[in-house]
């Protein structure tokens, strides 16, 4: 989706504000416009009055008529200010509720692409930029009624007026057409640089512990900071644009004054102006030539499609389509057929042709970088395959509606995200009601946490933000949200999720899902012998290609495959 379409798309949104900002705009525009032309008048009229050629009442008219255009654009300019607030707002939130939905719904499609703290700074400041763009465009084109009439006063004061003015202005236009190029690329390239170093940052503090283990503190900061010289090049450049055009403008502004009442003295002394006509064309040179009004107006607008454009670039990942189907009944035998998968430009899986018949524990062992956990996200579609399909139960995943999928598959991961409020709702985060004290008993008995959740103050209930965890007890507890969903599935995938645990409690953990849920099939990967000696196959990974499939003991005559384990040889035993 292109900047300007999301744009017209926010507008959309909250047309009748927009339009009540548009009104209120022109109408302070309009008013400010036939003020000096009301002043210059009452001052004819004053002339007139003290030399006895009109009368008092006529000049109280012309008062009340500037009293009435004062009002009149103080009123319009006070609900501009509230209605520029509310379409920020509202445009903002509109914009941020948009880019969530879509970054929910691809899921890890898009955080593979945009780092996370890229994805959060445009999701946050982008947004919020973008949110001004409707008001800048109204703004901006309401900025135009005084310059244009002005030009009209001048001329119906005297011709030639108009004609000086319009002189001067194409140095007016050039400076805004320079300004609206250079103020949209700095700001881009500044906000751009922004979501860099937030992405490092957000990066930096999630490895911290490992930062402070090697010693790397100063080299980390020095990387996070790194950007920040073209960041700050980037913020002068922004204002050494605006320094310029406030110069040119202070420049231009007075010659055009100097120009029109030059013009104007001269039509006076020729009779041709009157002095409060001679007034009004100097308010008249300065209101037109505008540029002070047009600079904010323009810089607002030039920000706002920055924003538009960084947060357009999370829409170009598209979201997966999702089916309609349903499930037969079945044990969750899964099939890959012919399935490839490329992450930028090198090949994660090649080729996979796989079958996990139903009610099987299968383990997946590679070395690093064989495609193990590309494989688990493709078994329930947090990724989608470049080439080929998978099937669980004869049906390709592409055709399942949503929720079918998501009930029939059931994730652990190795650094699971431990969502909601309280220990309960993690562990029943995804079910369809709150599980009692009861469920989260057995699923943490199962998970081998029940002994850890009983020692928190409040147990289940305990706020999570408040507990402290080791990695062995954070992955326990994610192990006890699969556990406690896991009835519910046809298909358990374990992505190295008892990689923290020591050996007999991750032993322990296997034993719990042969004996609760042994007729589910299982994909367990896994970088223990151990764990790949009790499954009932093992998916033998190389280069993102299936090497070998079979039983545990069958490969461990293979010198390669005993070297996937490394140290943990003994485990086979």
């Amino acid at each position: 989706m292109s900047p300007d379409r999301l744009l017209r798309r926010m507008t959309g949104t909250i047309p009748v504000w927009v339009a009540m900002l548009a009104l209120a705009s022109t109408a302070s525009a309009c008013a400010t416009t036939l003020l000096p032309a009301a002043i210059g008048k009452a001052i004819d009229v004053l002339l007139r009055t003290m030399s006895g050629h009109a009368s008092v009442l006529s000049l109280w008219d012309w008062v009340g008529c500037c009293t009435l255009l004062t009002v009149l654009s103080a009123a319009g300019e006070a609900f501009t200010q509230f209605g520029t607030g509310t379409v920020t707002g509202n445009c903002s939130g509109w914009l941020r509720h948009e880019l969530f939905r879509h970054i929910l719904a691809c899921g890890p499609r898009l955080t593979g692409r945009f780092a996370p703290g890229d994805a959060v700074s445009r999701l946050i400041g982008g947004t919020a930029e973008a949110g001004g763009a409707p008001v800048g465009t109204v703004l901006t084109l309401t900025s135009t009624i005084p310059s244009i009439g002005s030009v009209v006063a001048l001329a119906l004061i005297d011709p030639w007026l108009a004609v000086a003015f319009l002189a001067g202005m194409p140095l007016v236009v050039r400076v805004l057409r320079s300004f609206m190029r250079n103020t949209s690329d700095a700001y881009l390239r500044y906000q751009q640089t922004q979501g860099t170093i937030i992405a490092h940052l957000v990066a930096t503090m999630t490895g911290a512990r490992t930062i402070a283990a090697a010693g790397t503190r100063e080299r980390e900061i020095g990387r996070v900071l790194e950007p920040l010289p073209r960041l700050r090049a980037q913020g002068e450049r922004t204002w050494q644009i605006q320094g310029r055009v406030q110069a040119q403008s202070s420049l231009i502004i007075p010659l055009l004054q100097v120009l029109v009442v030059a013009v104007g003295g001269f039509e006076l002394s020729r009779g041709q102006v009157s002095p409060g006509g001679l007034l009004a064309a100097a308010q008249y040179a300065a209101l037109g030539a505008g540029i002070g009004a047009a600079v904010g107006q323009i810089s607002r607008l030039a920000r706002g499609r920055s924003g538009a454009t960084r947060a357009a670039e999370l829409l170009t990942v598209p979201e997966p389509r999702q089916g309609t189907e349903t499930l037969p009944p079945g044990r969750g035998r899964v099939e890959f057929r012919g399935v490839s998968v490329r992450i930028g430009d090198s090949t994660a899986i090649e080729e996979l042709d796989l079958v996990i018949p139903a009610g099987f524990d299968v383990a997946v062992v590679g070395e690093a970088g064989a495609g193990k956990s590309t494989l688990a996200a493709l078994a329930g579609r947090l990724a989608d395959p470049d080439r080929g399909e998978v099937l669980l139960d004869g049906v390709p995943l592409k055709h399942l509606a949503l929720s079918e999928l998501r009930e029939a598959v059931t994730y652990a991961f190795e650094r699971p995200a431990l969502l909601g409020r309280t220990v309960r709702d993690m562990i029943g985060f995804g079910l369809p009601s709150r599980p009692s004290y009861a469920d989260i008993t057995s699923a943490a008995e199962a998970a081998r946490a029940l002994q850890f959740l009983r020692r928190l103050p409040e147990r289940d209930l305990t706020i999570l933000s408040k507990v402290p965890l080791s990695g062995g007890e954070h992955q326990r507890l994610g192990l006890a949200r699969a556990m406690a969903r896991a009835d519910r599935s046809r298909l358990l995938v374990l992505d190295d999720a008892t990689s923290s645990l020591d050996t007999v409690t991750a032993m322990q953990v296997n034993q719990a899902l042969t004996e609760l849920h042994g007729d589910r099939t299982k994909i367990i990967v896994t970088h223990r012998a151990a764990t790949a000696a009790d499954a009932d196959l093992v998916a033998w990974l190389e280069a993102g290609r299936l090497r070998r499939l079979g039983p545990h003991a069958e490969l461990w005559r293979d010198p390669g495959y005993r070297a996937v384990f490394g140290a943990d040889k003994a485990d086979a035993a």
